[in-house]
């Protein structure tokens, strides 16, 4: 029998130590380290490493690689474009919230043309075989495999030879050559650098789902995310019927790309215009309501930010945030207060993104300023207003990326005045809308002052 060893790692960034301690001497987090059993095997992957010599980069011939498209046009988009050969694709989400679902419609949609394999180590194969009864998807004819043990995963795999493989998921898979439990950080860690040699090796795409913690990071450690190729994470409300799949890392495509589905009895369903879920507004207009220009990834939304100014009866003023960085905010009501005259130290401020989205890119700033001077002055912003633009500690406003395609998908909406920083003015009219370009948030004041 093989000699075993107590080790601390750290679920962070999977540092270990010898002895536990109450902060990880790798990355200084705190209260982090866990105990766990492992198995000595010493030089257990130097039959794996195979040597390669070295090669100039001018002669390495660089192939762009066909994708294979889902069908799922949102979850396409996600991904650069499509699933890639050879990639490994981490997906996490809270209970619940549709994983599985996505998972098991994209394998339906691949299965008549690539060859597929679901691997479940979560529910058995009459519970998958229902909820494909429910999806309409009882005509799908994949290949299923309910096993946790990685090394049976890997002798099917070899055996069928499958093009994509979802692993669901890859904290209750677990390998015989460490006596660690399921889920733990040695576990994890290991199998899934076992399926991604194994992807990297035979070409195939393989998709893990992966469980979060309550804090909504992926559960297991960090250097999970830093092994595979792409990390996208399931965000929504669990009693709303809309979810966003968001990409935080993607080394095939762009980062912070978003999809928007819509959870219906069917299944997931992409929704194609995403703004107008977004711009989900009533006719009357209302003071503390400004549309924002947004952009996610290479796709351009209109948000809508409502803010409500009110006296504060207590002596701490609060400032409230849903969707926005709180601190951010505090930050802007300062450049408010210092370089458009207006004071909010004894208000309390509550700004909200409509629709659960949220907003990450100082391009909001002018939106969300202009809508807490509208509700301060009590006077509703023009229906058909939308702006963007970066607010600057001086009180100028800088320019932001992809004004252009911004403009152009406000105006395909109908908004037909625009405020947009002045370095992102187009030279040429767009659509008959009337652009108006600001160089300091004083200018933005006195247009909403213009409107009483």
């Amino acid at each position: 029998m093989s000699k075993t060893s107590t080790v601390y790692v750290c679920s962070q960034c999977g540092g270990q130590s010898s002895k536990w301690q109450g902060q990880c001497p790798s990355c200084l987090a705190w209260n982090t380290l866990s105990e766990t059993v492992v198995e000595a095997k010493p030089r257990r992957f130097q039959s794996l490493a195979a040597s390669e010599s070295v090669v100039r980069l001018a002669q390495v011939q660089a192939e762009e690689t066909p994708r294979l498209g889902t069908s799922l046009s949102e979850f396409d988009r996600v991904l650069g474009g499509g699933l890639v050969p050879g990639g490994v694709v981490l997906i996490g989400g809270d209970p619940g919230i549709g994983k599985s679902t996505l998972l098991l419609q994209a394998l339906a949609a691949l299965s008549g043309r690539r060859k597929t394999l679901y691997v479940s180590g979560e529910e058995s194969a009459g519970q998958i075989a229902l909820r494909a009864r429910r999806l309409d998807l009882a005509e799908a004819d994949f290949p299923l495999l309910t096993e946790i043990r990685l090394e049976a995963i890997l002798g099917t795999l070899k055996a069928e030879r499958p093009e994509v493989v979802v692993i669901d998921s890859i904290q209750t898979v677990y390998t015989e050559a460490l006596q660690s439990a399921p889920g733990s950080v040695a576990q994890v860690r290991e199998c899934a650098q076992e399926l991604t040699r194994h992807a990297k090796t035979s070409g195939a795409c393989v998709i893990m789902v992966g469980h979060v913690t309550k804090e909504g990071a992926l559960a297991g450690p960090r250097v999970l995310e830093h092994i595979v190729d792409t990390v996208l994470y399931f965000e929504g409300d669990t009693g709303s019927s809309y979810r966003l799949v968001r990409a935080f890392k993607n080394r095939f495509g762009a980062v912070n790309e978003l999809g928007v589905f819509a959870m219906t009895e069917k299944g997931l369903k992409g929704v194609n215009n995403p703004s107008a879920l977004f711009l989900n507004r009533t006719e009357r207009e209302a003071p503390g309501s400004c549309v924002v220009v947004t952009q996610e990834g290479t796709r351009p939304l209109l948000v809508e930010i409502q803010a409500l100014v009110d006296t504060a009866h207590t002596p701490t003023p609060r400032r409230l945030t849903v969707g926005l960085d709180p601190n951010r905010l505090a930050m802007l009501l300062a450049v408010l207060h210092r370089h458009g005259g207006v004071a909010c130290f004894d208000q309390d401020v509550f700004v909200n993104a409509v629709g659960g989205v949220r907003i990450n890119e100082p391009a909001g700033d002018l939106a969300v300023l202009m809508a807490v001077l509208s509700s301060i002055r009590n006077k509703p912003l023009p229906h058909n207003l939308a702006v963007f633009g970066e607010i600057g500690l001086a009180g100028e406003i800088r320019a932001v990326q992809r004004g252009q395609e911004r403009i152009r998908e406000a105006v395909k909406l109908g908004f037909d005045t625009l405020l947009v920083p002045r370095a992102n003015l187009p030279k040429q009219k767009i659509g008959g809308a009337r652009i108006v370009g600001l160089e300091s948030l004083t200018e933005a004041v006195d247009y909403v002052r213009q409107l009483d």
